[in-house]
């Protein structure tokens, strides 16, 4: 019997001995999986910096379209074409009254300078546009009946600066494309200023009307770079001059009639806002 109790005894001794390991086994591996370390998550690459002025962008809105405007500077060539001339001259000492110098014509020189143009954009097809520039030109009056009064056959009249702001409704036929062409109508008006009489003939003043007409264009947009434009261009307006010449007592007065109705070549870079 001692020894059935003694029996009993050791095995509730090592039962006892026997559960705390098996509730350290337990919590052991628990402990261990979750103070395991954890990977950082990786921030999306940021962009750095702007799109530069001279750079083509994801952001940079490829053509032109609405609500786009453009300021222009480009090299321009105005060439008269002085068609239907028409002179007369006055002078008493002379017999003359009114009278028509036929065959004598008008002409005017070319000239190159810079200009400024400034585009709006009214929808995707449909724009605005203003030029600003001012040119001199030389005036001659040549042969016919002139030249019997001048003994020479071509008589240098003078020169003036001319203003000629010219707006125009322009058709674009591929808005947001890189090339762009487009043709236009529009309406010029001229200012002729620091108006100089040459001298010739005692002729010392030199006056000119105010006048204008209509124009119309054909051109094309390229783009460059970012919102840089290439712009070339061509108008024809239809304009007549009205000037008169004469000398310092009015003794002598020129008049004349000239269709002036120059082509207008130009060729620039735009920048778009």
């Amino acid at each position: 019997m001692k020894n059935v109790r003694n029996l009993a005894l050791s095995a509730v001794l090592g039962a006892a001995a026997l559960t705390p390991v098996a509730v350290h086994a337990q919590t052991a591996a628990p402990t261990t999986y979750v103070n395991a370390p954890l990977a950082a998550p990786v921030a999306p690459a940021q962009p750095k910096g702007r799109c530069g002025i001279f750079q083509t962008c994801a952001s940079t809105k490829i053509g032109l379209g609405r609500g786009d405007f453009m300021i222009r500077l480009s090299a321009v060539g105005v060439l008269p074409e002085d068609r239907d001339s028409k002179v007369w001259a006055t002078a008493s000492a002379l017999g003359l009254n009114n009278t028509a110098l036929n065959g004598t014509r008008v002409k005017t020189t070319d000239q190159v300078m810079p200009e400024l143009t400034f585009e709006y954009f009214v929808t995707d097809n449909i724009s605005l546009d203003l030029i600003a520039t001012s040119t001199r030109h030389e005036v001659q009056a040549n042969g016919g009946a002139l030249s019997g009064v001048s003994h020479t056959g071509k008589t240098d009249v003078g020169s003036a600066w001319v203003l000629p702001p010219t707006v125009t409704v322009a058709w674009h036929f591929r808005p947001h494309k890189r090339l762009n062409p487009y043709v236009g109508v529009g309406g010029t008006f001229m200012w002729f200023h620091n108006m100089n009489a040459s001298g010739a003939l005692g002729l010392s003043k030199l006056n000119s009307g105010f006048t204008g007409g209509p124009s119309i264009n054909a051109g094309v947009d390229y783009q460059l770079v970012g919102n840089w434009f290439f712009n070339f261009d061509v108008k024809q307006m239809f304009v007549r001059m009205h000037a008169w010449a004469e000398n310092s007592n009015e003794s002598l007065k020129v008049k004349a009639h000239d269709s002036l109705d120059p082509t207008v070549v130009s060729a620039g870079i735009a920048y778009r806002f």
